[in-house]
């Protein structure tokens, strides 16, 4: 930095970082520095956050080639020289570990980039280190804690370390970024793992239509659910994230029928809501809600009202409001997509089917099983090969109840531009639909845990649902920074 500035790196966002770095009066270099000093004082010492898994030895020296190719004239975009967290679920070739979480993988060196991750490189991000997790994406035990994993131990949420839920499983993605370790991060989910920990960290999360961003590289649960998404404090820089890592994979078949890459920025600032048409689900919606966050969720919905937005109260919006959750789908995915993955991990690691990974476990009880793992045994349990009529039955009847006698139906009937839920409420029927959301801060409840809002859409409509994050967002200004 400039000798005679002093510049405010948190809560700096993505424009200024690069306002600042044209300037000359911040480097790359300087802004790794400034969140590893931050990492270590608040992430591993004092609160001790432990959000951050593992760190990347050469974050500092891909800082500085940035820099160096900013001084010869080659910017390549945005992202370019920003400090970066990944979830530790993501394969990065470099010397970190890809482990889920697990100590059964906690000697992995993924053989390369995740497609993501490459994305990202060429973008110039700077990836700084690895997220800590809830183990197996919360994919092993019925009463694992949210944001706890062997390997790395237990994420604290920031704005009440050690008395409130951070959530999960990108618990470390989103406490990182909530506490100003990173720029950004990226999360995955198969249900609710971006949005919820997004909404108990204050910040902003997008889960985007399954095929929109590339599985190939990530450790899986679920072909018909998972998908990564960025992680940021505003969500004009998450939408500028989620630019970044869009694209046609040819090793994930998923993201062939996606359309062509746009841009979330384009006609952002010129967004509006009116006209526009919000449904809620009410009663299903509010029925888990204290007074406190009921009355948050009634002045969000106020806020889009004000700004000239409809809101439409529905009856329900998918026939599974009214049927109990199952995870039958993800129980025979967990177990043939998890084996394909360990096939392709070295043999020196002596790991590479869900069975090494269960037997691993009760070998090493003492560090492995503080939680159990009912949930890995019942994949277990599964064929492995997604012929199962039970499996078959269940993945089609989530997908009608959710898309076709839900999402889609209830949006054209009623002219919706999209859905919106308070956090930690409604996110498992997009979930199985494959649709995306956002999770947006909404403000506090009576004891200091951070709530969000979360808007929800048909495939593919990421555009209209940041446009009406970003409105909300600029309006109601809820975002609050982590003070340690």
């Amino acid at each position: 930095m400039s000798q005679n500035i002093v510049l405010d790196l948190n809560e700096i966002t993505l424009e200024k970082i690069q306002h600042h770095f044209e300037n000359g009066d911040l480097t790359s270099l300087e802004l790794v520095t400034f969140y590893l000093d931050r990492i270590s004082s608040f992430d591993k010492q004092g609160p001790k956050i432990n959000s951050v898994l593992e760190i990347n030895p050469h974050a500092l020296f891909i800082a500085r080639s940035l820099d160096v190719e900013r001084k010869n004239g080659n910017v390549r975009g945005p992202l370019h020289g920003v400090p970066i967290i990944i979830k530790d679920n993501i394969d990065t070739a470099d010397q970190m570990h890809t482990s889920a979480g697990s100590l059964a993988l906690e000697n992995h060196y993924a053989k390369k980039d995740a497609f993501l991750v490459k994305k990202l490189r060429e973008a110039g991000a700077v990836i700084i280190g690895k997220a800590n997790m809830t183990e197996w994406a919360n994919f092993m035990a019925y009463d694992m804690p949210n944001g706890f994993s062997s390997r790395g131990g237990q994420v604290l949420n920031p704005y009440g370390p050690g008395v409130l839920d951070v959530s999960g499983s990108s618990s470390g993605s989103a406490a990182a970024v909530a506490s100003n370790f990173a720029a950004l991060s990226i999360g995955t989910e198969t249900s609710g793992s971006i949005l919820c920990p997004a909404g108990n960290n204050n910040i902003v999360g997008i889960k985007p239509t399954v095929g929109l961003v590339s599985r190939s590289g990530i450790i899986p649960i679920s072909i018909s659910q998972d998908t990564a998404g960025p992680m940021a404090r505003k969500v004009k820089d998450a939408a500028i994230l989620l630019e970044a890592i869009q694209g046609n994979d040819p090793l994930d078949p998923a993201t062939f029928s996606a359309p062509n890459k746009m841009s979330y920025i384009e006609g952002l600032e010129q967004a509006t809501l009116k006209g526009k048409r919000f449904g809620v689900s009410y009663e299903f919606c509010i029925q888990h809600l204290n007074h406190t966050q009921r009355s948050v969720f009634d002045e969000a919905l106020k806020l889009i009202e004000d700004e000239g937005g409809e809101i439409i109260y529905l009856n329900q919006i998918s026939p599974l409001e009214k049927m109990e959750s199952d995870y039958k789908v993800l129980l025979h995915e967990f177990k043939s997509g998890l084996n394909h993955y360990l096939s392709t991990v070295p043999t020196k690691i002596k790991i590479s089917s869900l069975s090494d990974v269960i037997n691993f476990n009760e070998q090493n009880k003492e560090r492995c099983l503080k939680h159990n793992q009912e949930l890995l045994l019942e994949s277990n349990k599964t064929d492995g090969n997604l012929t199962s009529p039970e499996y078959l039955k269940a993945k089609l009847n989530d997908l009608e109840m959710t898309q076709k006698k839900g999402i889609d139906l209830v949006m054209e009937e009623n002219n919706l531009t999209a859905i919106i839920s308070p956090n930690d409420v409604w996110y498992g029927i997009p979930a199985k639909a494959g649709y995306p959301s956002i999770s947006v801060p909404s403000g506090f409840d009576a004891d200091g845990m951070p709530l969000s809002v979360i808007f929800t859409g048909e495939a593919y409509s990421e555009k209209k649902l940041i446009q009406a994050a970003y409105i909300f967002e600029q309006r109601s200004n809820k975002r609050v920074p982590v003070v340690f």
